[in-house]
This record gives C-alpha cells, sequence and structure tokens, in this order.
C-alpha cells in the first residue's frame, strides 16, 4: 500500500518539489511485475543527492534489469521530517511514496566520513532498526525473505568511504558494496531473486551474497583486540574484493529534476581512476586502474543527453580530466555540433600543467565559468614529497595561460600539515600565490584574483600518508602563519577548513568497530551532516559527547595530539590513559589496520615503500603515460589502465552567436496542476527553457554577454496554487505552424502543465505583463465555525453591499498605507458550500485588479474583507487562478 504522504507534502514546507518523484527520465515500473524492489537512498537533501551522477547511473542500471525495480529515497528537510515524526508517518520513496519498509533493499551512498548519521536518521525516520542485530532479532521468527510486513529490508552501503574502511559503519550494515556498481548490483539483484524465490532465510541469503566479490558481510567477520578484522567462519573470504567496472556514458543520461540541483546540468564521466599516485589522495589509490571512455561514446553520450534533457550546460568528469588526452578534440566536436544552442562546458578542477589554450578554448561558452587548479603545497620541495609531479615552471605556465585567455579570477587549493612540511613550506603558499600575482600582470588587465582554499590534511585508509596525523595545535598555528602574510596581500579571498572537522573526520575514517556506537551516540545527540554549516559547535560537541561515551576520549586525544605519527614520533605522555595508548598507537608500519582485509589491489607493501620514497622526496612517475610503478593494482581482478589515444582537435566552427531574429512571436495559454503546483515561479522558468531546447524550436535571443532564451511568463503564481489560465510569450526566429509549435510544447511539457491554446501575435505587441489588468480566481475558504449556505451568502451580499473595505498594507521600503480593498474588487460569487470534518468550506469565485503597479487584489485579501463582516475565523484552503484578463 502506498503512503499516504500527499498530505504532507504541502506548499508550507520549504521546496515540496523535492519529494514529488516525478522527474524527466523518471522510470516507474510496475510493481507487481518486478520481483525484487530497490530503493537508493541518498543521505542527503535532494538538491544533492538527485544531482550525483553515481546515483544516477545506478538508479538507471538497476531498472533496465528485467523484474528488478529501482525507485529513490533523500534525506528530508527538517521540516519534513518534523511532520513524519508528528503523524509516524515513515520515510517513503519519492516515485511510488510507498513506505521504505515495503522493498527488498534498501542502499546508501557513503562518501563522507561523518555521513553516517544522516544514514541513521533515515532509518530512524523509516521506522528501520538501526544495526543488522536489531533487524535480524526484528526477523527471527518470520525466517523467510519474503518481506512480508515482519520483515525489514536488507541495508547496505557503498561509495568512496565504505569501500576504503567500512569498519566504524559496519554495525549498520546488512553488507557493504565495495567498489564500482555497475556489474556488482546486478548481480545482488540475481541472487536476491533467488534467494526470495527459495525462502531462504536472513543469513543464509546474506551467505550467498558474500561469495560474490565485492560483497562484505560484517556480521561473518570479528575483530580483534588489535582492530583488525578476520572471518568468523570458513565458508566467506578473508579478504573482500574491491570491484571495478568500465564506465558506460549512456546510463549516465537521466533524472532532470524540476527542482535547482547542486548540479544543475548533464555530467559525463570521460575517464574513471587516476595513476597519478599523489600520496594524500585515497580516490586515486581507490579507482585504479586508469581507464579511458571512447571518444566516440563520449560525444554520442553528450549529443543525446542534451537533446533528451534540454540541459543548458554540461560537465565532463574525471578525477584528473585533463589526463583525457582526447578531452581537446571532445570538447571541440560538442562545441561545433551545439555551437547554435548556447551550451557551455565545465570541469572539475584540473591539473594544471595541463591546461593549454586547446583546453581553455573549449570551457564556457558565452557564459564563462570559475577555473580551479589544485597545487596543493607551495614549495617544489613539497609537491615532490606528496608526489604531485608539478613544477613551479608548470604551475605559473598553466595560470598565465587562463590569465591570457581571460580568466580574471582562478580558484587554488592548498593542503598544510603534510609529512615533513616546514614553516618555510607553509608560508611557501602565500609566496607562490604573490608570485603568480606578479607575473599575470598587463596593462588594461584587472589583477589576477584568486580565492584560496586551505585545507587541512587528513590522513586517509589506503594510501601512503595512512600511517600519519598532525596535532590540531600545529594545524591553527601554521593556519595563523598564512593568515599573518595574508592580511599584506590583496586581490584574494581565503578559507581554512576547521581544524575540528579534520580531526574528526581523521578520528572516524581510520576507527575500528568501536566507533559504531559513537556514530550512533553522535546522531542521537543531534549530529547530523547538515549541522556542520548550521552550528559547528554544536555538531562538535556532540560528537565529543559521544566519543567521551563510549571510553574513546583518550583515543581521540591521539588524533588531537598528532601521536599517530611516525614521521615525529615522541615519549608517550606520562597520563593515566598512557599504558591503553601505547598498547594501540601504530608505532610500527607492521601494526594491523582496521581496514586490511579490504583487497583495493594496492600492495600494502607497496604503499610502505612509496611512503618512504616520500620521505626522500622521490618522485613516481604516472603508469598510465610512464614505466609501471608496481603498485600491485594491474592483473585479472582488476584490469590494466587503458589510455585512449587522442583523435585530431576539429577545426574551430565559431563561437556562439545569439540569434536575436524576431520573426513570429506566439501567446500561449497553460495551466500549472497537480503536482507542477509545488514547483517554483523559477523553476518553471526554467522548465520553459528546456522544454525549447527539447523540442528543437528556434527561439530567439536577447544579446549582450548573458544572452537568454526570449520567453516571457505573465507572472507568478503562488506556491501550491494551481492554475487554468497562466500565459506566456515566446519569440521565434523564424515562423512556426502554430499546431506544429502547440505539439511540441505538448510532448514535451509535464502533463501537470497542459497547453490550452496557442495564438499568434503581433511583434510590436505588448508583452502579456504589461496588459495584465484582472484576474479570476477559485478560491477554497473554511470557516473554523459551523455555517450555513444562508450565511455565506450572507457574507458575501454584504462585502458587494460596501464601497469601502481598508486594509492597512506594508511596503518594501517598511511603510504603512491605507488602501481600499473594495476598489479593486469587481465580481464576487459564491460557487458551492459543503461541510468539512470541523469546519464549513466554500467556494468562492472572485475577479480583482491584478495590475503589476501593484495594484491588485490578493486571495488572502478576500479572507481578511470576510473577517470584517462575518464572525469567527477563517482560513484558506487553496488557490486555484482560472484566467488572467488582459487589456483590450
Amino acid at each position: 500500500m502506498a503512503v499516504a504522504v500527499e498530505k504532507l507534502i504541502t506548499s508550507d514546507i520549504l521546496k515540496p518539489g523535492r519529494y514529488l518523484g516525478n522527474e524527466r527520465l523518471a522510470v516507474h515500473k510496475a510493481w507487481d511485475k518486478t520481483a525484487i524492489r530497490w530503493v537508493l537512498t541518498y543521505p542527503e537533501v535532494y538538491e544533492v543527492g538527485a544531482s550525483n551522477l553515481g546515483h544516477i547511473i545506478l538508479y538507471n542500471i538497476l531498472n533496465a534489469q528485467p523484474r528488478q525495480l529501482c525507485d529513490r529515497a533523500y534525506l528530508p528537510g527538517k521540516d519534513l521530517a518534523a511532520k513524519l515524526r508528528e503523524t509516524n508517518t515513515p520515510l517513503f520513496a519519492v516515485e511510488s511514496k510507498r513506505s521504505l519498509t515495503e522493498f527488498d533493499i534498501l542502499g546508501f551512498s557513503l562518501s563522507y566520513e561523518l555521513g553516517a548519521t544522516n544514514i541513521l536518521e533515515m532509518l530512524d525516520l523509516a521506522g528501520i532498526p538501526l544495526t543488522w542485530r536489531e533487524r535480524q532479532k526484528a526477523v527471527e521468527a518470520g525466517g523467510e525473505f519474503t518481506n512480508l510486513q515482519s520483515q525489514f529490508p536488507l541495508i547496505f552501503a557503498g561509495g568512496q568511504t565504505a569501500t576504503s574502511n567500512p569498519e566504524p559503519y559496519a554495525d549498520f550494515f546488512d553488507f557493504i558494496a565495495l567498489g564500482d556498481g555497475e556489474e556488482l548490483l546486478p548481480e545482488i539483484g540475481l541472487v536476491l531473486e533467488e534467494g526470495k524465490q527459495a525462502g531462504l532465510s536472513r543469513e543464509n541469503l546474506l551467505l550467498d551474497l558474500a561469495q560474490i566479490p565485492g560483497v562484505y558481510v560484517p556480521q561473518f567477520y570479528d575483530m580483534a583486540e588489535d582492530g583488525s578484522v578476520h572471518p568468523r567462519r570458513t565458508d566467506v573470504p578473508k579478504r573482500i574484493l574491491r570491484r571495478v567496472a568500465t564506465p558506460i556514458p549512456a546510463y549516465s543520461i537521466g533524472l532532470v529534476p524540476y527542482v535547482e540541483t547542486v548540479h544543475d546540468r548533464l555530467t559525463i564521466e570521460i575517464r574513471r581512476g587516476c595513476t597519478r599516485g599523489c600520496r594524500f589522495c585515497q580516490p586515486g589509490m581507490l579507482t585504479r586502474p586508469a581507464r579511458d571512455v571512447e571518444p566516440d561514446k563520449v560525444v554520442e553520450a553528450i549529443e543525446q543527453g542534451m537533446r533528451a534533457t534540454g540541459y543548458n550546460e554540461f560537465s565532463l568528469l574525471s578525477l584528473s580530466c585533463s589526463d583525457y588526452l582526447s578531452l581537446p578534440a571532445v570538447g571541440m566536436e560538442i562545441k561545433n555540433r551545439l555551437k547554435n544552442e548556447n551550451i557551455s562546458l565545465t570541469l572539475p578542477s584540473q591539473r594544471v600543467d595541463r591546461f593549454d589554450e586547446n583546453i581553455a578554448n573549449i570551457l564556457g561558452g558565452t557564459r564563462q565559468g570559475g577555473l580551479t587548479f589544485a597545487p596543493e603545497a607551495g614549495t617544489q620541495r613539497m609537491r615532490d614529497i606528496v608526489n604531485k609531479g608539478l613544477t613551479n615552471e608548470e604551475l605559473l605556465r598553466g595560470v598565465k595561460t587562463a590569465w591570457e585567455q581571460g580568466w580574471d579570477k582562478i580558484k587554488l587549493y592548498f593542503m598544510i600539515g603534510l609529512p615533513g612540511e616546514t614553516d618555510v613550506d607553509v608560508l611557501g603558499i602565500a609566496e607562490t600565490v604573490s608570485w603568480l600575482q606578479r607575473e599575470c600582470r598587463g596593462k588594461g588587465r584587472k589583477p589576477l584574483n584568486f580565492n584560496l582554499t586551505i585545507s587541512n590534511f587528513t590522513p586517509k585508509p589506503h594510501t601512503p600518508f595512512q600511517w600519519h596525523s598532525v596535532s590540531t595545535t600545529e594545524f591553527k598555528r601554521k593556519q595563523n602563519l598564512l593568515r599573518q602574510e595574508f592580511r599584506r596581500m590583496k586581490g584574494m579571498k581565503v578559507n581554512f577548513t576547521d581544524v575540528r572537522i579534520s580531526a574528526m573526520e581523521d578520528f572516524v575514517g581510520r576507527g575500528d568497530r568501536n566507533l559504531s556506537k559513537v556514530v550512533r551516540r553522535a546522531w542521537k545527540l543531534g549530529a547530523g551532516m547538515d549541522s556542520w554549516y548550521e552550528n559547528l559547535d554544536q555538531a562538535f560537541s556532540a560528537w565529543g559527547d559521544a566519543i567521551a561515551g563510549a571510553d574513546l576520549d583518550w583515543k581521540y586525544r591521539q588524533v588531537e595530539n598528532g601521536e599517530w605519527n611516525l614521521f615525529h614520533a615522541q615519549e608517550q605522555n606520562k597520563s593515566p590513559d598512557a599504558e591503553k595508548a601505547q598498547s594501540l598507537s601504530p608505532h610500527s608500519l607492521d601494526t594491523p589496520l582496521p581496514w586490511d582485509h579490504i583487497d583495493t589491489g594496492i600492495d600494502k607493501n607497496w604503499l610502505k615503500e612509496d611512503l618512504q620514497r616520500a620521505l626522500a622526496a622521490a618522485i613516481v612517475p604516472d603508469c598510465s603515460f610512464e614505466g609501471c610503478s608496481h603498485c600491485g593494482v594491474c592483473g585479472t581482478d582488476f584490469g590494466h589502465n587503458v589510455v585512449i589515444a587522442p583523435p585530431v582537435i576539429p577545426q574551430f566552427a565559431g563561437d556562439f552567436v545569439p540569434n536575436t531574429t524576431k520573426a513570429q512571436r506566439l501567446r500561449v495559454w497553460f495551466g500549472k496542476q497537480g503536482n507542477m503546483a509545488l514547483v517554483s515561479h523559477l523553476d518553471l522558468i526554467r522548465l520553459f527553457d528546456r522544454v525549447v531546447r527539447r523540442a528543437g524550436l528556434p527561439i530567439a535571443f536577447t544579446g549582450g554577454f548573458h544572452p537568454m532564451p526570449r520567453i516571457s511568463v505573465a507572472t507568478a503564481l503562488a506556491l501550491g496554487a494551481t492554475s487554468s489560465g497562466e500565459i506566456a510569450d515566446f519569440e521565434l526566429t523564424v515562423p512556426v505552424d502554430i499546431d506544429t509549435f502547440r505539439e511540441e510544447l505538448v510532448r514535451e511539457m509535464p502533463t501537470d502543465i497542459p497547453i490550452y491554446n496557442v495564438e499568434q501575435i503581433d511583434l510590436k505587441t505588448p508583452a502579456a505583463t504589461q496588459l495584465l489588468e484582472t484576474a479570476e480566481y477559485l478560491i477554497t475558504v473554511a470557516a473554523l465555525e459551523e455555517t450555513t449556505p444562508i450565511q455565506w451568502q450572507n457574507w458575501i451580499d454584504t462585502i458587494k453591499a460596501k464601497d469601502e473595505l481598508w486594509y492597512e498594507h506594508t511596503t518594501k521600503s517598511g511603510k504603512s498605507q491605507l488602501i481600499n480593498l473594495r476598489d479593486r474588487l469587481f465580481e464576487l460569487e459564491l460557487l458551492e458550500t459543503h461541510k468539512g470534518i470541523a469546519e464549513s468550506i466554500s467556494v468562492i469565485r472572485y475577479v480583482g485588479s491584478y495590475r503589476q503597479d501593484g495594484f491588485l487584489l490578493r486571495p488572502e485579501q478576500i479572507l481578511f474583507m470576510l473577517g470584517i463582516v462575518g464572525s469567527g475565523e477563517f482560513q484558506l484552503l487553496h488557490i486555484h487562478r482560472n484566467r488572467l484578463i488582459l487589456a483590450v
């Protein structure tokens, strides 16, 4: 049964469009015709989760499987979460609106060390026990995997953090999916289907899943006293393999939200994996080998994706886009093919040493986006220690190229607290930035500005620096050194990462199973991931209290004091915790680590050797383009590097020139009904742009630096209100048959935005916004006291009989003025009345002024008039705008 959540998703909550599940390209499969029902749950708000590429890819792949269904869920906002708890309504999947407990399996993305508290919040809202032990006890009576009401779904996690070290979160999940999921998740689905048909117990089903490479079932493993993890039974592997898959760009096309998201664009992956070998970089170590995507497939996916989605921007994704040798050719080919459509390309942070005119030429469009480089360190010695593979000359050449190509502001990422770092290296960050500014000066140009982010190094599992840490005191001292230097410098904005967040990430990220109770207690104390941004002190206090409550504050002090540090080993302080700390503090590279049972392909001995190379500031070349570094990845289990030779860069066909020709003007009458009433006006404007792009209609553009499509919606409609009388004007560069235009709009529009009529108007006719005179509304009003139809009619007649009904209006400037509402009311009619559960309800039609000079009558002001002539309280239940009336 579907959960009755529609009454909770109303206009009084923030961005209700988050929860509709009606995005373009969403896949709605029949519940009764599928055997296994998944929910991919992203433990962040919708705007983050719905634009996550991995989320989109796996959603599309699972729905492509026969007999499998995949729905989605996201962390609800605080307002909806409160409603769910107040009404005892469980958290739901956005498409089907079914409770999460009705599904067979729930998958969470865990990509951040402190993000598990959001997962616990979602499980709690869904009414699902938080740990696998609690779920096991709850279903022991049922026994079989049939997903009856007494059964809970299987709960699993995937993502970078789950793959690198799942132990701090092991108590919460039935299993962990390690590595790439494109092939792994369909295999899991097949085993689930067979197990469901055979009626396997939960334990036996998990035992079958544990035989799949890449599936780690924590309950089949025990933690030793030293934190290492070992099988507790002989029929599961000692080490669990990380899965590797080849990217398939076609699966990146999907889910076009109506709400603006964090990454509101088409994103296509061009290269997976990175072999640069930066010694601090966990993603680079966890995604080897590097695999290029065929340039033709990338171009095809982008072209098809832009047509299918209607986006005006696309992004190419990789850990190091510049290492995709086909980048200039692919970018130029797409730029040429879509040159008339005002399309922009953006790239994530890229290698400054590979940035040249070819890459500069493909970036942006009419909207030149930001540019981000990551030198990481301020001196050559430190860049060699971290194996950045970047010289001062290359850094200057890349930044200067960007400046010469028109960029006046560049974002740079640096890091402090790296192994072997001295104060000279720290101050070298300021010296490097100052040097770059001096070298990029010229007549007639603004000085080059920088946005700097100074992060604190946080050691990550499976990297050569996993044995290192820095004290929070040292971080603060180094930050103060830089602050003093930057005070004397102009043209830059500097952001520092809070050292408390870094210490907590370190503590949890390199923790063992003992931390599960800390994570749970921190969630209970209110440490959701959002609280780090809303109230950092409160979030940090919650984590600190949880650590102390678990008697692990001594271990956290190791992190705060930088004692897990092979480079600056110091004698243990004489304290009550000294003996305990000494027994568990890893003062040897051979000490077992909580993540040693995860087989990422990287040989631990190679990590030790690379650590020694770091101490000697020795560089290891990129094995994608030079000799093998013998890290241990390449082979049967993980494959090999795939580097594709670049095609010839096509000749540049010219920049987008906005076509400002106005050959035809069409006026469209449309409605806004059903779920689309919960989509905001700005989101509606964005929708019209995408609809026109998908339909391939020849829309005219404005001129100037930021050309915009000539689409003008007459006026905004209140969020939650429906309408059957909205108006929009479209200006086209060439005439289009009216019926054809209407058919194309209808084909691409959501069904809840019906197109009623299209008329051609003269090019010189004023815009509908300027012609607005009056509007007709149907409003549903409740009287909180018992009211007869005669009383309703008497109130309506009394209002109509009055010449004056004064209302105090507050202007935008804060001034008060009295206005006569009766001057603005032209027609008023009682259409119907009926009795509600605890109130009397009426539907009232009125026609009132709706001029854009502010002379208008709002639905809320009808309630004010009823309050003057009637008795008791009135409540506005619904607004429907019947039509907008234009001046002749």
